[in-house]
């Protein structure tokens, strides 16, 4: 299967497949809390049958051609990963996220990789909007969508309830036209 580069650092982005499963278990436990914060992939995936539960779910939705899942590999280990969670190809319309291990943030991995699969978006399947949900609490992946050149379009105050908590959920979006504008005026860059 492919494996894209995303830069000099032995970072690669690769097709997350139902055999990854051990290996994505193995990676959650890494960063079971940290990831945890403010999305539920650990709580789906607390075993090896979740972890094949999860990865099964996505092989589904690229079948149906309804989402995928990609994993980010850094020095061939699992560090993270960046989906389509939803993705409407009538409408023009998916969104995208991500998630990474401790050992692996701050070096801009989910931006360079979400490179790579917006232009794919755009470019290739012929999108025209990607949203981007998080969390009001997550800065990191606040600061991916502004890098991203995505617009903070509204809040939704405490719909979400995590781990006990009603959270509240941002929504971000980049359409393929201002995509295409930013990716004109500034080459590809780390972060």
């Amino acid at each position: 299967m492919y494996a894209t580069s995303l830069g000099d650092d032995g970072a690669e982005l690769r097709p997350l497949e139902v055999w990854h499963a051990g290996e994505l278990l193995a990676h959650i436990d890494r960063g079971r809390e940290f990831i945890g914060r403010h999305v539920g992939l650990p709580d789906v995936v607390p075993d090896l049958d979740g972890a094949r539960a999860w990865l099964r779910s996505y092989a589904d939705k690229r079948g149906a051609d309804a989402g995928s899942v990609h994993g980010i590999w850094l020095d061939g280990r699992l560090v993270g990963g960046l989906l389509f969670r939803v993705w409407d190809t009538p409408s023009g319309v998916c969104e995208a996220g991500c998630w990474l291990e401790p050992a692996a943030a701050g070096r801009g991995l989910v931006t360079r990789g979400m490179r790579v699969l917006l232009d794919w978006a755009f470019e290739e399947r012929g999108m025209h909007r990607v949203e981007w949900h998080v969390s009001s609490a997550n800065e990191p992946s606040i600061g991916v969508a502004r890098r991203l050149g995505m617009s903070r379009e509204g809040v939704l105050r405490e719909n979400y309830p995590h781990r006990g908590v009603r959270t509240s959920t941002e929504i971000w979006a980049v359409l393929a036209p201002e995509w295409r504008t930013a990716r004109a005026r500034a080459p590809h860059s780390g972060r």
